[in-house]
């Protein structure tokens, strides 16, 4: 009990908003004169759905749907909601779920659902992941969280050995672990340091089998995780947590899905194109507009969402019209998910490139608690891959 407190307490801390502790920490902030390393605005960043008229633009949102304004854990909680509350099947359980989880994202869904469909487990993420398989693979949708992405290795075992091969392992028989989803915060906060920075994404990404998925916005993350619970393949989702409290936007009231199969162009452009999802895109979309106003160019901006399977399709058609690509991801360069999507790009645009692709991303060391904003992508570093590409 003494460690999930402590859990508690220290994710009390991460869960306050990116921008407030830029604000307090001298050493997290940016320098006094800076142009382009300044503090994120979500409040009003065109990434966000500010109105109920922008959300109906979109063609993948519901027509006619009311909106609400929430944050990422609050839609999060909703796409849990409709799940549990329209299928019996869906089971949600983790360290400390029962009490609304150490970021809030089940509040209230113990009370509401009772003991016996959202529930805590004790201190063991191989015992989670190797329960909700089980549980999958007798019919049942079971959600499952791990407190932080950083803990997640424990589990490794269950997800690679079992979950990803089930279906294969089954043959004919129609046996599988879809409806298995494995929810987990990601991501730096600016001062998690080694246990609460960390983005594995791209280790569930060399699995056949998994699908691994990353939102950037509230209205997104409802779509996806609903979609998600919804997919019979075994999911991870990965949530970056300094959005939690931070991105807040217009979502949908009703139900809704978001393809997991496709990326979304957030932004068309002609000169280059730059891919990136999760928390990184805010970052990118900053670099861009500097990057537009100086040098006169127009940037296509690509999120990916879906890390695996990805759309190589939807890449590769935007770097064959622009002839330059940015690929920009928080976790370690080293075979990463941009060493891949860089090498697709090689393999089937090649002779579109008037550039080489440029890879930002989080450098090959472990987090450091003082240097965390050193060590992920800013954007200085992507607006300087911009400039390399187009003035190359």
């Amino acid at each position: 009990m003494r460690l999930s407190a402590c859990r508690v307490r220290f994710s009390i801390a991460l869960s306050r908003s990116y921008k407030a502790f830029l604000q307090r920490r001298g050493y997290s902030s940016h320098p006094p004169n800076a142009r382009l390393n300044v503090p994120i605005d979500c409040s009003t960043h065109p990434l966000l759905y500010h109105s109920s008229s922008a959300v109906q633009r979109h063609p993948e949102f519901p027509k006619g749907s009311s909106t609400s304004r929430l944050n990422l854990f609050q839609a999060i909680n909703s796409a849990l909601t409709h799940a549990l509350r329209t299928d019996k099947r869906v089971l949600l359980f983790g360290e400390d779920v029962a009490f609304g989880g150490v970021f809030r994202c089940s509040m209230n869904l113990a009370t509401e659902f009772g003991s016996e469909r959202v529930f805590n487990t004790p201190l063991s993420e191989q015992g989670i992941v190797g329960f909700a398989i089980g549980c999958a693979a007798q019919g049942m949708k079971p959600i499952a969280e791990i407190q932080f992405a950083d803990y997640v290795y424990p589990a490794f075992d269950q997800l690679v050995n079992e979950a990803a091969k089930w279906r294969f392992r089954e043959g004919n028989t129609g046996g599988n672990a879809g409806g298995l989803v494995v929810r987990m915060p990601c991501g730096s906060v600016g001062h998690g340091a080694l246990y609460h920075s960390q983005s594995p994404e791209a280790l569930f990404t060399h699995i056949p089998g998994l699908r691994v998925i990353m939102p950037r916005s509230p209205a997104q993350a409802k779509g996806l995780l609903l979609a998600a619970i919804a997919c019979n393949d075994p999911v991870i989702f990965m949530e970056p947590k300094v959005l939690y409290r931070a991105a807040v936007e217009q979502v949908p009231s009703e139900a809704y899905e978001l393809s997991l199969d496709q990326a979304e162009t957030i932004a068309e452009g002609k000169d280059v194109t730059v891919i990136s999802y999760g928390q990184p895109l805010y970052t990118c979309s900053s670099a861009i507009a500097a990057a537009e106003k100086d040098f006169d160019i127009s940037v296509e901006l690509i999120d990916l969402r879906s890390l695996y399977p990805w759309d190589r399709e939807t890449v590769l058609a935007s770097v064959r019209k622009t002839g330059r690509a940015v690929v920009v991801h928080e976790s370690m360069v080293n075979a990463g998910v941009g060493a891949e999507v860089a090498a697709t790009i090689q393999e089937g645009a090649f002779l579109s490139l008037e550039a080489p692709v440029q890879r930002v991303a989080g450098w090959c060391t472990h987090m450091g608690l003082v240097y965390e904003r050193f060590n992920v992508p800013d954007v200085t570093r992507i607006y300087d891959a911009i400039k390399t590409s187009v003035k190359f």
